[in-house]
């Protein structure tokens, strides 16, 4: 029987070995270097590119538009997995993108502001107090592809609303990196008894949770959710289904992934060849045009697809848990998505 692995149900298993300690500062400098500063300035970019759109592109089904959107919609998910830092910092990451969403608040809030004519999406200020379910990337796919939105309130305002979401997230994302300019770069690259990482091996189990925190929530969220169960699939609770790019962002996710894997087996060869072939496997079954929002999950051949995707994506997991995790002298202990 295969081992499957659940979360949360391994300790921590003490500091570094001593011959992995000599490289850990180059791991944790080029994991910092050319990654995660890199994939915040590309989020804030984005940030500015789709403002920039906005203010000359403001129907739903404008291409140009909607590629802004898409292209800050990708640089969000690189950075994703990085649940540590600015973008946890009240609440940041929720108001770039508010998913999963069961309980359908966007779709609450957006309607509620539609129909009111809410006058706070004309000053920066008040609109940030609006629930971060109606300010963030998912927002605006509701806004851009469901025909549900393309007739509420007048064109003129759906057009404020689009601007004032797309301003909001220059304003966040120029925040977040600002933080990661400004400090927390060099406390993970100097870490010191008073910071947020008291030594490098903190930063490094830092990264390494980050990593298994991706691998899950690409397994479990992104693919688990339209999978459901086998009696009740879900196929539209699938990320981003409207605009057809579910399958879209578990390739984006796991090409962001294999980046970072990379980066902290990069003492390991034999563990970064078994992380390189795996996830050319888990990036193969992804690869699927046909069936771009896991709608396949109705019928038993489909779903074994994506039920073979998924375990690929677990397989990866465990590499990182099994293999990189004892070789390092760490383990995943409680991540970002645990909860209390």
């Amino acid at each position: 029987m295969r081992r499957i692995l659940k979360p949360a149900v391994f300790a921590l298993m003490g500091l570094l070995p001593a011959g992995a300690q000599a490289d850990m500062k180059t791991i944790i400098e080029n994991t910092v270097q050319d990654q995660i500063l890199p994939g915040y300035q590309a989020l804030h970019n984005h940030a500015q590119s789709l403002s920039l759109a906005t203010a000359s592109h403001c129907a739903a089904s404008d291409p140009d538009l909607r590629d802004a959107w898409g292209g800050m919609m990708d640089a969000w998910t690189r950075v994703s997995h990085l649940r540590f830092g600015p973008s946890e910092v009240d609440g940041r990451a929720f108001a770039i993108a508010f998913w999963p969403d069961p309980r359908g608040k966007t779709a609450k809030a957006l309607n509620q502001i539609l129909t009111d004519l809410d006058p706070s999406v004309g000053t920066p200020e008040e609109f940030a107090e609006v629930s971060v379910a109606a300010r963030g990337l998912y927002a605006l796919e509701f806004l851009l592809y469901d025909p549900a939105y393309a007739e509420q309130a007048t064109p003129e305002y759906r057009c404020a609303l689009i601007r004032a979401i797309a301003n909001g997230l220059v304003e966040t994302s120029a925040v977040i990196l600002g933080d990661w300019e400004s400090e927390y770069a060099d406390q993970m690259l100097n870490p010191v008894e008073e910071s947020a990482w008291r030594n490098e091996e903190e930063v490094f189990r830092e990264l390494f949770k980050a990593l298994s925190t991706g691998l899950q929530f690409t397994a479990e969220t992104r693919i688990g959710r339209p999978l459901g169960s086998f009696d009740r699939p879900r196929p539209r609770r699938a990320e981003l289904h409207r605009s057809d790019r579910s399958r879209h962002q578990v390739i984006v996710a796991l090409e962001e992934l294999s980046e970072l894997a990379a980066l902290l087996s990069a003492d390991h060869p034999a563990i970064a060849a078994l992380f390189a072939a795996e996830f050319e496997v888990a990036l193969g079954h992804a690869a699927n045009p046909d069936d771009p929002v896991f709608a396949s999950v109705d019928e038993i051949s489909g779903r074994l697809k994506v039920e073979i995707l998924q375990q690929s994506v677990e397989r990866l997991r465990e590499i990182l848990v099994m293999e990189l995790g004892p070789a390092m002298g760490v383990g995943i202990g409680f991540n970002a998505l645990d909860g209390d």
